[in-house]
């Protein structure tokens, strides 16, 4: 009982994170492993049981599609599902000694776009210009392939690329990045479920969590202030990184 509603918790709270900035496989994934399950199938149990609220959050900012650095919003979905299933391909292949260590810098990755992208996207957008959207296009599908094969902060290191070519703020991207992400996802989540090895049972208690936490999440979005959500969830992931680090090196 104890561990259950420890799933339902890390559920709510990924679900909120995901609406909020991104970054709630930083939550369920350690969850998960502490539960003793094994990291492959505890990243696509993950993936599969925050989808419903990804699409629930994505649900609340519908009207808030719009196209990013010139490209729509049906090229930039194409482009998410095609990278979302080629990613959970090259996952199903990969070995679980192997994920174990890629996966604290996969973790580190998205940290650093959370942490830098503000800084560097003013000067990359001066710079750009008209190549912004080949740049965008190329970088998408190469996030859609990451959704896909690890899923942890995708939305995060979308927002981090999105703030390099595109001058909006996070929270006016806040719907086109929760689509994106949920799109790679449903990609990967039907490779996952073809090789059988999404652990269900679970999936329906850190889902039923991330549904509820992804519609609250996304509804307190619109009134947070930004600088306070990046800076909660930068904080959660530098912490989360640092254990993984020290579960794969130690």
């Amino acid at each position: 009982m104890d561990e259950a509603l420890l799933v339902i918790a890390a559920g709510l709270i990924a679900g909120a994170m995901n609406a909020l900035a991104g970054g709630g496989s930083f939550v369920t994934l350690p969850v998960l492993l502490a539960t003793g399950m094994p990291s492959v199938a505890a990243n696509a149990t993950s993936t599969v049981s925050l989808w419903p609220g990804g699409l629930a959050s994505a649900v609340v900012y519908r009207g808030g599609l719009r196209p990013i650095a010139g490209v729509g919003p049906r090229v930039m979905l194409a482009i998410s599902i095609t990278g979302g299933a080629i990613g959970a391909g090259l996952l199903l292949w990969t070995p679980e000694r192997l994920f174990d260590r890629l996966l604290p810098w996969l973790a580190l990755l998205a940290t650093l776009a959370l942490a830098f992208a503000p800084r560097i996207g003013p000067w990359m957008q001066a710079r750009l210009g008209s190549r912004g959207a080949p740049l965008l296009l190329a970088g998408q599908l190469l996030l859609g392939i990451y959704g896909g094969y690890y899923g942890g902060a995708v939305g995060l290191m979308m927002s981090a690329l999105w703030s390099l070519i595109d001058s909006a703020d996070l929270k006016v991207l806040a719907g086109s990045r929760l689509l994106m992400a949920t799109a790679a996802n449903a990609a990967a989540i039907l490779c996952f479920a073809l090789a059988g090895i999404v652990a269900w049972g679970t999936v329906l208690l850190l889902g039923g969590g991330a549904l509820a936490g992804g519609y609250a999440g996304a509804a307190l979005g619109k009134r947070l202030p930004l600088p306070l959500v990046r800076g909660v969830t930068l904080v959660l992931c530098v912490a989360i990184t640092i254990a993984f680090f020290l579960r794969a090196y130690r």
